[in-house]
């Protein structure tokens, strides 16, 4: 038995999970640290300090519809940080439907994000409940960036770009490789998506502030495009994200080329099984802490129309506490009221993009953004 808490941590002993935990500790908001192996996060919150001044609880959990929905029985908000999404979004998302909670995650699954919309978006809608995947740095960093270019009236073009300085999590490569092999990755143009090409290569970008050129991926396509697909002032969307060291950018086509090479012909349950193992190959540790001097992040939006334009850049600081922190901020916001839109929503419609901005600022996380117009 579990006592009554209102936030969920679901996949708690993840890398971005104890980051959610950090946050809601400084929000002083009582949590349940869920997962499936309980020593593993109790060990996991062990290393938190401090976390012993926040009401918490660890609680095992099978990854079940009927299990989860008598844990989230009493919660208003829960954290999945549990990926794919696309393979274990479901049982979490039907949870909160069945209980009348909002759902929040960490992915940027284009796949993940069309299929929860469809299949979920008007039921949490109709008990005023927020579905919100992909509150995390990669996308609602850089949809902030976009939201200050569009208040410019007239803008209808958006061409995204994400770079960090870092390395993926465990659970970040697995998706990755699984996104890969399983999934179609898509901009939006004229409304419409269209699809990137399944070969195509590291693409060369003015990174700014830096002299060099950049290498950056369509990384999935990202949630941008379907976030914006439902933005009347916004018609064409194109996002492309990547790390700064070229070295291992030029790496990323040649590792998942040769796993899907691998499975190709395997049947999709044999398939999945492949990617996990060989997602554990790549990387099967946790990555050290961020360090605030090394672990830089980069969003860069260019907003155009036929008479204007904008351009915004907002650089950061540690791209996994970013996500941590907006998780954690989604959550307590919640907890005092309703979101700006239900139903199946992006961080910035959901909160507001200048509310966003001002948690990041308040933690030391991004600088002020640099906006220039010309309209």
């Amino acid at each position: 038995m579990t006592s009554a808490k209102p936030v969920v941590v679901y996949g708690a002993s993840g890398y971005t999970g104890r980051l959610i935990c950090e946050y809601l500790r400084e929000y002083n908001v009582p949590f349940i640290a869920a997962g499936r192996d309980k020593a593993r996060l109790q060990e996991t919150l062990d290393h938190i300090p401090g976390l012993d001044t926040v009401d918490h609880e660890v609680v095992e959990v099978a990854h079940e519809v009927e299990p989860l929905s008598e844990l989230f029985a009493d919660a208003k908000v829960v954290c999945n940080t549990v990926g794919p999404f696309s393979e274990y979004g479901h049982e979490v998302v039907e949870a909160c439907a069945r209980t009348g909670t909002h759902y929040l995650d960490t992915t940027g699954e284009q796949d993940w994000l069309i299929t929860a919309e469809e299949q979920y978006g008007a039921r949490m809608a109709e008990q005023g409940l927020l579905l919100s995947p992909g509150v995390a740095q990669m996308y609602t960093t850089g949809e902030i960036a976009a939201n200050l270019c569009l208040e410019t009236p007239g803008l209808d073009t958006l061409d995204i770009l994400v770079f960090w300085k870092g390395y993926p999590t465990v659970a970040s490569t697995r998706t990755i490789l699984v996104n890969a092999a399983l999934s179609s990755a898509y901009y939006l143009e004229q409304n419409e998506y269209q699809q990137w090409p399944a070969d195509g290569g590291p693409q060369d970008v003015v990174v700014p502030g830096y002299h060099e050129v950049g290498l950056a991926l369509p990384w999935g396509g990202t949630s941008h495009p379907v976030w914006f697909k439902r933005d009347p002032r916004v018609a064409n969307v194109k996002a492309l994200g990547g790390v700064f060291d070229r070295a291992l950018m030029q790496g990323v086509p040649q590792i998942v080329a040769a796993v899907l090479e691998q499975v190709k012909d395997l049947p999709e349950a044999e398939k999945i099984k492949v990617l996990h193992e060989q997602a554990a190959a790549v990387r099967d540790e946790m990555p050290p802490r961020e360090n605030q001097r090394l672990n830089t992040s980069l969003d860069s939006v260019h907003a155009s129309g036929p008479l204007g334009r904008a351009h915004c850049v907002i650089h950061g600081t540690c791209n996994y506490k970013q996500t941590g922190l907006m998780q954690a901020y989604a959550a307590y916001s919640l907890l005092q009221q309703p979101p700006k839109q239900a139903g199946f929503a992006s961080a910035c419609q959901a909160f507001g993009h200048r509310e966003l901005l001002g948690v990041l600022r308040s933690f030391g996380l991004v600088s002020n953004p640099i906006l220039t117009v010309h309209a």
